[in-house]
């Protein structure tokens, strides 16, 4: 997953690259307005990261000429400002997605999977051992047979997906459910949806592992409970 991070806070680009590294991300940086166009006009990305306050030139004409040259890369704009006004500008822009400083780093990661779910074109599914997911079309299946999920058990199986043979936290986990609001206050731990989601792909080839005091990972192989 190649994403463009632009930013000029060295500290924050210094933290996020190492966080986006560590979820599986390949970061190219830009310091400055006039990287960011470049970079955006020249090269191919799956998701990018916008500040609007760059030097040089501001994220909100970067933006703009990345659009009006048809570049569809999804874009998530970060930025201090909060306004509606400002929130307005962005997406009027063509931003997709909009995050205010300061945020959690699950919550940001959480966004850019669902940006990049997002556009990911139709039919676009994935094969991992006897298990077929297909996120545009909401359709899984293990040998053939459909697999029933319940929004939670979705938003748990594609994470653990798009992260496969990394530990994904629990922290994590409840920030992709806190975007999925069909079964907002449903009852049931993470361990009650991971044990569900175990269950179910029993015969997929797959198993999902426990780390300890870390989280969990998905991975092939016999169970291992």
């Amino acid at each position: 997953m190649t994403l463009l991070l632009a930013e000029d806070d060295a500290t924050l680009t210094d933290a996020l690259t190492s966080e986006l590294s560590r979820a599986g991300f390949t970061v190219e940086h830009a310091a400055n307005g006039a990287v960011a166009e470049y970079l955006l006009l020249k090269q191919t990305f799956d998701v990018a990261i916008l500040d609007l306050g760059l030097p040089m030139v501001d994220g909100l004409t970067v933006l703009r000429r990345a659009r009006a040259a048809r570049r569809s890369v999804p874009v998530l704009v970060l930025t201090a400002l909060d306004s509606l006004d400002d929130r307005v500008a962005g997406l009027n822009a063509g931003a997709d997605d909009y995050l205010t400083k300061p945020f959690d780093f699950p919550e940001l990661e959480a966004r850019l999977h669902a940006l990049m779910r997002r556009m990911r074109p139709a039919g676009a599914g994935q094969e991992v051992g006897h298990l077929l997911f297909d996120s545009a079309a909401r359709r899984a299946t293990v040998r053939g047979e459909p697999l029933e999920l319940s929004p939670r058990e979705w938003m748990l199986l594609e994470l653990l997906l798009s992260q496969r043979d990394r530990v994904v936290t629990k922290d994590q986990i409840v920030s992709a459910w806190a975007l999925e609001r069909s079964e907002a206050g449903a009852p049931g731990s993470i361990e009650v949806y991971i044990h569900r989601l175990r269950r179910k792909l029993e015969n997929s080839g797959l198993v999902i592992r426990t780390v300890r005091g870390l989280g969990y990972l998905l991975e092939a192989g016999a169970a291992d409970m």
